[in-house]
């Protein structure tokens, strides 16, 4: 579920921590006129995420050229050495220096070294070496990485190109069609939520039919609707048709092509792509989820999913612990109905152990922000006993002195008792 279909489930919130491809769904929510962002009285508002992978720039494109699809030629460089040899290699009077990190607004961002924008043209392999070394093993800040910054460990190496005109394509999920559609626009190279305030007639979508699949038609349309040329409309449509198989095949929530260019030779090309994957699908996409770069990931984060967690960090002061993701995000609303902010997302699920709950308070009060912890179990398939006994457990290992709110109800709730 992506798009509007993932932000009809989600929370409003005050405060949501930045990743890569967020605004790239937040673009999408908004072109495809999901009500999620704006309540009843027009006030915007946040959601929170659902728990998705991102790749890196480098990998989507690789998996875009295995698909077919026509991008720039370039490679991963992970030193300066490297950079300097792709470069090289490439054979081409200016290449384009992109840092890898999973974070939006990397070419207005700064690096720890003092270099600003994470994207770069250089003019020779030495410039390419000099530059990617003022990258790679250096932090970059970003408006979305905040103070908790992301480490750039390569950097991409592509040729430059130039382009005439330039468009926006993306795939996502919609529940108002009932499955997937294609967004296609004239307008791209830019931020595409600015489009869908200022211009939306210039956004044009296209439903698919779940099962019978995209038709060629369908997209040779949408192409033209953009403003294709005539002469490029086939092959403008045959990528999207690509970019569809992909999309599938891969249990993909979206892809976000920005921008699908018209090159100065007559040719189509994705010149940019991000990717994000269902991560209900990693059982049986093994080779996708084991890219996952586990460094550009908030640390408590990486221990939820190795504890079987769902945990997502937020910026408020009241900790949460619930079981269900529905029952999640409904305390979540409450929280912030009565004036409080939310400290994080946290489903313990239907069937965790004690060892789970106690490792789940060691993840909320590993946030220094936490002032109070609110426990909200409703015992379906959940034991409150088990609860219980993580939450004593929590307490005695881990000397928690914050103050600590329980409601516990339903399932073997009859066996327990005030613990002193």
């Amino acid at each position: 579920m992506a798009a509007s279909m993932f932000y009809s489930r989600l929370l409003a919130t005050t405060a949501l921590r930045s990743r890569g491809s967020r605004p790239a769904l937040r673009a999408a929510a908004q072109v495809l006129g999901s009500s999620g962002f704006f309540n009843n009285h027009g006030l915007q508002i946040q959601q929170q995420q659902q728990r998705n992978l991102s790749l890196h720039e480098y990998m989507s494109m690789e998996l875009l050229q295995e698909a077919g699809v026509s991008i720039p030629k370039g490679h991963v460089a992970k030193s300066p050495d490297e950079a300097y040899a792709v470069a090289k290699k490439l054979g081409s009077k200016d290449v384009v220096i992109k840092a890898q990190v999973l974070a939006g607004g990397r070419g207005k961002g700064t690096f720890e070294s003092g270099l600003k924008g994470g994207v770069k043209i250089v003019f020779s392999p030495e410039e390419a070496k000099a530059v990617s070394s003022q990258m790679i093993g250096k932090k970059l800040f970003t408006k979305q990485t905040g103070e908790k910054v992301r480490i750039c460990n390569q950097v991409l190496v592509c040729e430059r190109r130039y382009p005439r005109r330039e468009y926006y394509f993306a795939i996502t999920m919609e529940r108002s069609f009932q499955g997937p559609v294609l967004i296609g626009s004239s307008q791209g190279g830019v931020n595409i939520e600015d489009v869908a305030a200022e211009t939306p007639e210039a956004i044009f979508k296209e439903p698919i039919d779940i099962v019978e699949g995209i038709k060629k038609e369908q997209a040779v349309r949408l192409a033209q609707k953009m403003g294709f040329p005539p002469n490029i409309v086939d092959s403008a449509a045959e990528n999207m048709v690509k970019l569809y198989n992909l999309f599938l095949k891969y249990d993909a929530t979206m892809v976000e092509i920005n921008p699908m260019v018209e090159d100065s030779d007559g040719s189509v090309l994705c010149m940019d792509a991000k990717i994000n994957f269902d991560s209900n699908s990693a059982y049986r996409q093994k080779k996708i989820f084991d890219l996952q770069d586990w460094t550009q990931e908030d640390e408590r984060e990486k221990g939820a999913a190795k504890a079987d967690l769902n945990y997502i960090g937020l910026d408020g002061n009241i900790g949460c612990l619930v079981n269900g993701a529905g029952l999640a995000m409904a305390t979540m609303d409450i929280i912030k109905l009565h004036g409080g902010t939310p400290a994080n997302f946290l489903d313990v699920g239907g069937g965790a152990t004690v060892h789970q709950v106690t490792e789940a308070f060691k993840l909320i009060t590993s946030d220094k922000k936490v002032l109070a912890i609110l426990v909200n179990i409703f015992g379906g398939i959940m034991r409150c006993d088990v609860i219980a006994q993580g939450i004593v457990m929590a307490v005695k290992d881990l000397e928690i002195k914050i103050p600590i709110v329980v409601r516990l109800q339903g399932e073997c709730k009859r066996y327990l008792v005030v613990v002193p």
